[in-house]
């Protein structure tokens, strides 16, 4: 059974970075294109990034040249440099597959930007 383990999180003020690691036990990491997603109070679990077995990337606009994702696959682990935070950055954050069939949801980790 694949276990996903998000941390990193925590409280920073606008303008702040954060790093962000994913690291995935029980599966062949690096046979995964992998992305990271949030959930703020409100919304429904988005996209926010995502990197392929080869290392190519795709940004949601919300994040593009702000957020940079890169994984480790020596390591089973995904990161997600986080850089110029805004409030509206604030949700929980999850790491799964890129993929329409995703394992089972880790704890997420909480981003919150403020003041």
């Amino acid at each position: 059974q694949v276990q996903l383990v998000e941390s990193g999180g925590g409280l920073v003020q606008p303008g702040g970075s954060l790093r962000l690691s994913c690291t995935a036990s029980g599966t062949v990491f690096r046979r995964y294109a992998m992305a990271w997603y949030r959930q703020g109070p409100v919304n429904q679990r988005d996209l926010v990034a995502s990197i392929g077995t080869e290392g190519e990337t795709y940004y949601a606009d919300s994040v593009k040249g702000r957020f940079t994702i890169s994984r480790d696959n020596a390591k089973s682990t995904m990161y997600l440099q986080m850089d110029s935070l805004q409030p509206e950055d604030t949700a929980v954050y999850y790491c799964n597959k890129n993929h329409w069939s995703q394992w089972d949801w880790g704890k997420g980790t909480l981003v919150s930007v403020s003041s």
